[in-house]
């Protein structure tokens, strides 16, 4: 008797799905994707309405004769890959190396989440595979193909650095943009000294009040004028402000504060206010918040929410999808799950938490937002933290609670405030004091989203706040002044990004999509063109060279409107409101103008054996350059020799610890790492990481280092604290078979790049991006 197949794209997921379907069915995994665009040429036609070339990738034809010998052997066959854009154009893929033989008639089936009820649904509602999400996919397959395979030469010719990962994306560019932007207003950025004055009242019952200064003879008391004002705007803002700029005249201020006679209350104001809870997580809210609450890098996140997805083994229960789909920028919700919730909240924390109607969150108006999935929430609120803590590592027990509790505090009641201000009068001088206290703390019962510091906010703020105001206080009751003080401060510049505030800027603009946000940051840390520092991100001196080169030559295309105007047409393709060859049209028509300019204006290279041009050319030790006279001439320069980078020292942008003066990039003995430039005065140093938490101890990062024989091996930057080491380059990708929370990156000719599994030797072909890609 013949079966039935159904193909995902995950060995756990399939572990998990046969289990629900028991032994009338196969479960096959494809792993990933099966087929790609050739890596030695563009792979795209073009004259031919943009048709690009798949090939299937080096290393999946096993896993492609294994599911071509099934399927000829089954009664029925359903493609399960994932429920987005990348799932439906592998189904595609699959459907295309089916149709040379003859096989049954196809399914496509979705799984929004992994559960009994999940497989069984998607089972009974069967459709064909979505061409317009195929079309979509593919549009931006090619359009960052062309992106890279344009620019990225342009970059190898104009830069000449020793480094194999020079590239273009677009996306990535557009990140890389945003991060030197920022750097660049930093380093503009001039700053200016101001003083505040605080004041401490006491009543006539002793209780003690802190105040701040507020306004002098009716002009507020602010931090500082822009520097950017007009001249017209600086008079406007000096007529209704004052700033105190100096020592000197804080010090007249609090001198003549203190010899006032008399303060008094001159006016009470109380505010009710609502504070309401947060939209259940998307993909990009999930990892923003996971990177400020967790210390999560996106990566990492999305590793965890995907196991939590595929299945976990929860003893008796066997094992089951604790999480829906995590790639999702929806905040809807199904009807039977807000039901479930709005019981649960009423028995664990009473009916007073619970909305009289359910709680619907609609994204802001003008965002792209494809619906077909849930928001990122638990599959079943059996499933509390408590029940599957014993099941879950420190790591995906974090995650998954942090879920939980987002899901669970987004059908709660708003938090209710009464917000105090106080203002304490004498002469010209008006004081402020604020005090807020919690009436009802509805959904922060729960929870309570993580906050990012911003150095730019007004600092000096909590001198005026109060965790109690008095009761008793009237308007008119006179008060003791116990002792006024001035406060130095100096403006800050806007804080450098972290992975959680790019993505947020990112997706705030309509650049990139939930499948790509956990790749942007990792993709140009990889590449060398930026680093992390203390969780912030800044640009390395070759990532500002990148940058420059992209934006002076290519200001249309490296472009944040740009950018999400293709988004926005990719999305319309999907919904059937656009076609492939339109959008790629419209993408290409000015990218190819803007580098037919650059072209003709960049200094050409000639061969100075025959004065020919010389070509960038690959070869089985990466890129050189070719004369474009061969086979007459058959000169070749390799791109390493014409490094064109001075001795000048690569400043990192940061500040030694140990002695406040600038680190530097240094090459030592076992390899690269950051050291002051006032060596040998000053001996700090501080290793060079590649971003990747620690493998063994999660606490340290991962570091290249160099044998006396000038070998690479990886170890932990905690050493010897942490003893981690491996010849092989770490990858956070969990093993298919559990056996390891990470793999290890090999290469060999006949298979090209790969992971293994450090535990059980398990082998994946490994999805690297391409140069193009975001």
């Amino acid at each position: 008797m013949k079966k039935n197949l159904v193909i995902v794209e995950s060995p756990s997921k399939a572990k998990t799905i046969n289990k629900y379907l028991g032994k009338n069915f196969v479960v096959e995994a494809t792993i990933g994707h099966l087929r790609n665009l050739p890596k030695t040429k563009l792979g795209v036609d073009v004259e031919k309405g943009f048709e690009p070339q798949f090939l299937n990738i080096r290393g999946k034809g096993a896993v492609i004769k294994k599911i071509k010998d099934l399927a000829n052997k089954s009664d029925e066959i359903f493609i399960a890959t994932d429920p987005d854009r990348e799932g439906e154009a592998i189904a595609q893929d699959i459907a295309e190396l089916l149709s040379e033989k003859k096989v049954p008639t196809l399914h496509r089936v979705l799984f929004n989440e992994i559960t009994k009820p999940g497989i069984v649904k998607g089972m009974k509602d069967p459709r064909s595979i979505d061409a317009h999400l195929v079309n979509s996919q593919r549009a931006r397959r090619v359009m960052d193909r062309i992106i890279g395979y344009k620019i990225s030469p342009f970059l190898w010719k104009t830069i000449f650095s020793s480094t194999n990962n020079l590239s273009a994306g677009r996306v990535q560019s557009v990140a890389l943009r945003l991060v030197c932007e920022r750097e660049e207003e930093i380093e503009r950025f001039i700053q200016t000294e101001y003083w505040s004055i605080s004041g401490i009242f006491g009543t006539g019952d002793k209780t003690e009040i802190h105040t701040k200064l507020f306004s002098i003879d009716g002009r507020e008391v602010k931090v500082t004028p822009k520097p950017e004002m007009t001249d017209e705007e600086m008079q406007k803002f000096s007529e209704q402000h004052i700033w105190i700029s100096s020592d000197a005249q804080a010090q007249e201020f609090v001198n003549k504060i203190k010899q006032q006679k008399e303060f008094v209350i001159s006016n009470i104001v109380k505010k009710a206010t609502k504070r309401n809870p947060s939209a259940p997580f998307i993909t990009s809210t999930l990892q923003a918040e996971a990177s400020k609450a967790l210390r999560f890098r996106p990566r990492q996140t999305m590793t965890l929410a995907q196991r939590l997805y595929e299945g976990v083994e929860l003893g008796d229960e066997g094992l089951a999808g604790l999480i829906t789909y995590m790639r999702t920028d929806s905040t809807r919700l199904s009807d039977d799950i807000v039901e479930d919730a709005r019981q649960y909240i009423a028995s664990a924390y009473g009916t007073q938490y619970v909305p009289a109607a359910p709680l619907v969150y609609v994204k802001k108006k003008g965002a792209n937002v494809q619906d077909a999935h849930e928001a990122i929430r638990p599959t079943s609120l059996k499933y509390t933290p408590e029940f599957v803590r014993p099941y879950l590592d420190d790591t995906a027990f974090k995650l998954y609670q942090l879920i939980w509790n987002r899901f669970i505090s987004c059908q709660m009641n708003p938090a209710s405030m009464e917000t105090t201000v106080v203002e304490i009068k004498s002469g010209e001088f008006v004081f402020k004091a604020y005090g807020q206290t919690v009436l009802f703390d509805g959904f922060t019962r729960v929870y309570t989203e993580a906050q990012e510091v911003d150095a730019r906010k007004d600092e000096d703020r909590s001198d005026a706040k109060n965790d109690k105001i008095p009761k008793n206080l009237e308007k008119g009751n006179p008060l003791d002044l116990l002792a006024a003080d001035k406060h130095q401060h100096f403006t800050k510049p806007a804080p450098r990004f972290t992975e959680a505030s790019l993505i947020k800027e990112l997706e705030s603009n309509g650049v990139g999509r939930p499948s790509t946000y956990s790749m942007i940051v990792s993709t140009i840390v990889e590449r060398g063109y930026v680093e992390q520092e203390n969780r912030q991100i800044l640009p390395t001196s070759l990532g500002k060279r990148v940058n420059k080169v992209l934006v002076e030559n290519f200001p249309e295309i490296i472009n944040i409107g740009f950018t999400a105007k293709m988004e926005g047409e990719l999305d319309q393709i999907a919904q059937g409101d656009n076609e492939y060859i339109t959008v790629l049209n419209d993408f290409y028509i000015p990218f190819e103008k803007s580098l037919q300019l650059v072209e003709q204006n960049s200094e050409k290279i000639l061969c100075e054996k025959c004065n020919s041009e010389m070509a960038v050319k690959y070869g089985r030790f990466g890129r050189f350059l070719a004369c474009t006279n061969y086979p007459e001439c058959k000169n070749i320069k390799s791109l390493k020799g014409m490094d064109q980078e001075n001795n000048e020292p690569e400043y990192t942008g940061e500040i030694c610890e140990k002695c406040g003066g600038r680190t530097i990039v240094r090459q030592g003995r076992f390899g690269k790492f950051i050291g002051c430039e006032k060596y040998p005065d000053c001996d700090f140093v501080k290793n060079i990481t590649l971003g990747i938490p620690c493998p063994k101890c999660q606490t340290g990062e991962v570091v290249e280092r160099l044998t006396k024989k000038r070998k690479s091996f990886y170890g932990c930057s905690r050493y010897p604290g942490c003893d981690f080491i491996s010849w092989q380059k770490p990858v956070m990708t969990e093993c298919p078979n559990k056996d390891s929370h990470y793999m290890e990156q090999w290469y060999s000719k006949k298979k090209g790049k790969y992971l293994k599994c450090p535990v059980c030797s398990t082998e994946l072909v490994e999805e690297m991006p391409d140069e193009s890609e975001e």
